[in-house]
């Protein structure tokens, strides 16, 4: 019930035409959460950044135990699933006008649902974040030894963004394709779970892997600050959200997260199933149970209705996430349990 002399709605619906332009009768998708100043190729190198997780070292081993041809369906199946879930993400933002995944959980559920999606996230990512400085923790030593051996503005439209991540994601497919491929094929039923290790067994002086070490620990370091972003972001949503902008306090969460992060990294020295758990429940959460269920419940049903086709096959990404996470606890369960028992039959 605005009055036409009221400032307040005067502003919003300038903001609202300002952001949300027609042009020649078609609406563009624009977002009023923020405005970005990274172009096309650094917004694509950032993503990939991000998405060239640890698990890449981990790769030649999972071949080695899929073979290369389940292995590579099973590859284009998740790029083509991760393209799909950042697709209904951007569905849902191009309705509402906002990017922030706390806030699409808040426009599709309320309270709640920012509560879930903002804890979701920190739990992701701080697991993401331990995996990469775990990395370090392992690598860094060994660069060292060897080295002493040796020497005693664009942005912010939803189609921009789609293919954005259209392009990183085909990027990391490739890098993902060819360093399994590459280190299955040089050591085949061999290769450890971390492939470097592999590599150092034959040659531990080899200059070539020392690189190659050296790129690991520089890639994995770079991307702890694109990682933590998004864990400060949801903090910020959740405990400080419409409050002005603080270095103090933006600094002091970077240095708050960071501390638990080296703190699980030196003091845990196995956290394997850690990761497992963290990873079986929050990735399917992240990519396909919320998308999908913001997607049904953000976007109208005057517009698409409920068992029109972009619905239901969101209804079914979300159905797939759940069989992931289901599936994913129970092989990690079963797991603790074989070990639990090849131990104790072995004393």
């Amino acid at each position: 019930m605005g009055v036409s002399g009221d400032p307040t709605a005067e502003v919003t619906a300038a903001e609202q035409e300002g952001f949300l332009p027609h042009a020649a009768g078609k609406k563009l998708s624009q977002f009023t959460d923020f405005e970005g100043k990274t172009s096309f190729g650094m917004s694509v190198f950032n993503l990939s950044n991000a998405i060239m997780g640890s698990g890449i070292l981990g790769l030649a081993y999972a071949m080695s135990n899929t073979g290369i041809v389940l292995f590579v369906v099973l590859l284009i199946c998740i790029a083509l699933l991760s393209t799909y879930s950042i697709h209904l993400l951007l569905k849902c933002a191009g309705v509402v006008g906002i990017r922030a995944y706390e806030e699409l959980g808040y426009r599709a559920f309320g309270p709640g649902g920012k509560v879930v999606a903002a804890v979701v996230i920190c739990v992701h990512n701080t697991g993401a974040m331990s995996s990469y400085l775990y990395i370090v923790k392992y690598e860094l030593p060994l660069v060292i030894q060897t080295f002493l051996g040796l020497t005693e503005n664009t942005e912010a439209s939803k189609r921009r963004m789609q293919n954005v991540a259209n392009v990183s994601i085909l990027a990391m497919f490739v890098m993902y394709l060819l360093t399994a491929i590459f280190g299955y094929l040089t050591f085949y039923g061999n290769v450890e779970s971390e492939m470097l290790h592999t590599y150092s067994e034959v040659d531990p002086l080899d200059r070539l892997i020392l690189c190659v070490r050296l790129a690991v620990l520089m890639a994995v370091t770079l991307t702890v600050p694109v990682v933590l972003f998004p864990i400060r972001r949801a903090i910020q949503q959740l405990l400080f959200h419409g409050k002005d902008f603080s270095w103090i306090r933006h600094v002091s969460i970077a240095i708050g997260l960071l501390f638990v992060v080296n703190l699980l990294v030196i003091f845990v020295p196995n956290i394997r199933d850690i990761f497992g758990v963290i990873g079986a429940t929050s990735a399917p959460s992240l990519i396909f149970i919320l998308p999908s269920i913001f997607y049904l419940r953000i976007v109208p049903n005057e517009k698409e209705p409920l068992r029109s086709r972009p619905k239901i096959q969101a209804a079914c990404f979300a159905a797939l996430g759940f069989i992931f996470m289901v599936m994913s606890l129970s092989f990690i369960v079963a797991d603790w349990v074989t070990t639990g028992r090849s131990r104790g039959g072995g004393h």
